[in-house]
């Protein structure tokens, strides 16, 4: 009877240990067995992921292949090319490990997603037309059609300052797929505002100056960008790689540099985002 009392308490010990063994499932280390990482970039979003002759560029895949080559060697990089309101539902239904695009990091995000140290700022405000006097101040969008996209933490943060104008809102808020839309109708005068962060419009407005113009005060909180990944246990490490390369290239001035190349400035950034405000 003892010994197969032992046998049992054995075999239930084995049988717990391979249930843990189990549950301590690593996403990178099955990422480096197979060979691939999936990634989900919203590649209309420049200057942080576009497509230009074919191929994704933008300050986003310049980090992410530094990232790689250095921390990932050998590993085939799948990245997929998503509408944006697809891509944060995608990786919590696991479709792909990771998203390496411009995510502003929101409090509802942060909820059921983990992101890396910041990338960039995000802070909302608004483009309009150039020389538009009839917005002074952000507050002059009220009774005007306004616009952004959605899905977009930009859309929220409209719709929170629209709310607090109480009754002198804007007269609509319509909503895009794609920002490059919203951009389209207010240069034909279809809108008079899109909410948006500065860094996405820089591009824009330095290339068509006498279509458009960023206004200089914002209209939410301090907010900033972020890639992600699953709110698991099993996407810690990668979120920890993914963290030690950019704290890298930031602490060696290469994200500086490639701020500059492509966003044509650069931004101080802290090394964790924090609690976001909204």
């Amino acid at each position: 009877m003892s010994k197969l009392l032992t046998k049992s308490l054995m075999l239930t010990l084995a049988g717990l240990m391979l249930g843990s063994t189990a549950a301590r499932a690593d996403l990178l280390d099955d990422i480096k067995k197979k060979g691939e990482v999936s990634v989900a970039t919203e590649a209309r979003f420049q200057p942080f992921e576009y497509v230009e002759d074919g191929k994704i560029v933008g300050y986003g895949p310049d980090m992410m292949k530094m990232v790689f080559e250095k921390y990932l060697p050998g590993v085939k990089v799948k990245q997929l090319d998503l509408p944006f309101q697809g891509i944060l539902p995608g990786l919590g239904a696991k479709k792909f490990d990771v998203v390496i695009t411009a995510v502003t990091v929101t409090k509802a995000r942060t909820e059921r997603y983990a992101f890396t140290t910041p990338i960039a700022e995000a802070t909302t405000g608004l483009l309009k037309k150039a020389g538009d006097d009839s917005i002074k101040v952000p507050a002059d969008i009220a009774g005007k059609p306004v616009g952004s996209q959605t899905g977009a933490a930009q859309l929220q943060v409209l719709k929170d300052f629209n709310a607090s104008l109480g009754g002198k809102g804007v007269s609509e808020i319509k909503e895009y797929v794609g920002f490059d839309e919203a951009y389209a109708d207010l240069a034909a005068g279809r809108i008079k505002a899109v909410a948006q962060s500065g860094a996405n419009v820089a591009p824009l407005v330095k290339s068509k100056p006498e279509t458009f113009e960023f206004m200089k005060e914002t209209i939410g909180p301090k907010t900033y960008f972020g890639w992600a990944v699953r709110k698991e246990d099993d996407s810690a490490s990668l979120l920890a790689l993914l963290n030690k390369g950019l704290l890298e290239l930031k602490a060696s001035g290469k994200m500086a540099e490639l701020q500059t190349k492509w966003i044509g400035f650069t931004y101080d950034l802290p090394d964790e985002i924090g609690e976001p405000a909204q």
